[in-house]
């Protein structure tokens, strides 16, 4: 009884502090909006993936990319057979013109990437610093034929999470230092198979909420479409309503300050949508994922089946950010 009474009290003082701001809409983007708030990036893979990144131009000509009223979508070339030498298969990458320190960031989604070699990802990071330096958050990212999400933390050494802390997610490594177990990071899985891939989009999708501030790290919340619990202010995105996190209930991934000076690790970040194939993380899980025998077959695999990249893009219905009040 004790111990029930001092959990209790201690998740008060939580839920306390991340609702102490008042943040109001600072960035909502539909449809089109998208075009003119990213940088369309063209360069090499940072990760080592089977992709060629595709400018602006280009994406719309090869209809990689388009909008209508309500919806932005992206998405990998799934029409072409490649030659063997190819560096890989045409995708997007984006980076947001605009950064954010503490802030709450919500997407409306439809649709992510899913299907063997597939590796999509939408997260943020340092405008300013040299990655690691600045930290990495990853809100949205999976691999392959994942069914459940994870969140994850990338930083500088120094930066660590406790085993056991207030989420409905299962906590899969604690030390978010880049240098460590192959850059896994501090990462959280989602306990919810409606949470990422193929169970994600049966359901037509869904709703990801990201709260950041120097003061209470990071807290992720995920809601599925047919959730009848999702807040009315994420279901409905006015700009009169303003987003109330300790209604929101437990987060699905939280990262608090406990262990990891956010302030010393974390600055001004960039949001960022991609679809990378194969790489250093679907690449890897190719075999373990159901995929196929290894790298090479996951290469091979995204050159010669076009087809298979039909389920390989994101549509956005709106992606909307606060900040706190003046």
């Amino acid at each position: 009884m004790i111990y029930c009474i001092c959990h209790l009290a201690l998740w008060s003082i939580f839920v306390t502090s991340v609702s102490a701001n008042k943040f109001v809409l600072s960035s909502s983007l539909v449809g089109h909006q998208f075009f003119d708030a990213f940088t369309w990036e063209t360069f090499d893979d940072p990760t080592h993936g089977a992709v060629v990144y595709t400018g602006l131009e280009d994406a719309k000509k090869l209809n990689l990319t388009y909008a209508t009223h309500n919806s932005f979508v992206m998405r990998a070339d799934d029409k072409t057979v490649l030659a063997s030498d190819a560096v890989g298969r045409r995708s997007i990458r984006i980076t947001s013109l605009a950064t954010y320190e503490d802030s709450i960031t919500v997407i409306d989604l439809k649709h992510m990437p899913s299907g063997c070699a597939t590796w999509p990802a939408f997260w943020t990071f340092s405008r300013d610093s040299d990655w690691p330096a600045g930290g990495e958050i990853d809100i949205i990212e999976g691999a392959n034929t994942q069914t459940e999400n994870w969140s994850t933390l990338h930083t500088l050494p120094g930066c660590n999470m406790t085993q056991k802390r207030h989420q409905t997610g299962t906590t899969i490594s604690t030390v978010c230092d880049v240098n460590v177990n192959f850059n896994q990071g501090c990462q959280t899985q989602f306990n919810t198979p409606k949470s990422y891939g193929m169970g994600f989009n049966a359901v037509g999708g869904g709703w990801y909420a990201m709260k950041r501030t120097y003061r209470d790290g990071v807290w992720v919340w995920f809601w599925a479409r047919d959730d009848p619990t999702v807040p009315e202010e994420i279901r409905l995105g006015k700009s009169l309503l303003k987003p109330n996190p300790s209604a929101w209930g437990t987060p699905g991934a939280r990262f608090p300050p406990d262990e990891c000076n956010f302030k010393k690790f974390f600055d001004a970040h960039q949001i960022v949508f991609d679809l990378t194939f194969c790489g250093d993380l679907a690449g890897n899980l190719y075999a373990s994922s159901g995929c196929g025998a290894d790298i090479q077959a996951c290469r091979d695999f995204v050159l010669n089946n076009p087809s298979s990249f039909s389920e390989a893009y994101w549509d956005i219905k709106s992606l909307r950010v606060y900040t706190p009040k003046p």
